[in-house]
């Protein structure tokens, strides 16, 4: 029993991240990653617009504005 249990130790964590690798590296992944790409790159230049202190709320709300009509997460 003392065998098992270490051998399941040690192999359900390389289990876990050979699942997640295979998971991310699907095609539809890619494709999610360049519209992704394409959102953040349109909305960090909207709400680049607004630098400083001041404008730091005005900023990040345009950012998660931009990024939610792209149907994307922050």
């Amino acid at each position: 029993m003392i065998t098992l249990r270490k051998y399941l130790i040690r192999t359900l964590p390389a289990l876990a991240v050979g699942v997640a690798l295979t998971t991310l590296a699907s095609p539809s992944f890619a494709e999610l990653s360049a519209s992704r790409e394409s959102a953040i790159h349109e909305c960090s230049g909207a709400a680049g617009k607004y630098t400083g202190h001041t404008w730091q709320t005005l900023q990040l709300h345009t950012y998660r504005s931009c990024m939610t009509e792209h149907g994307e997460p922050e």
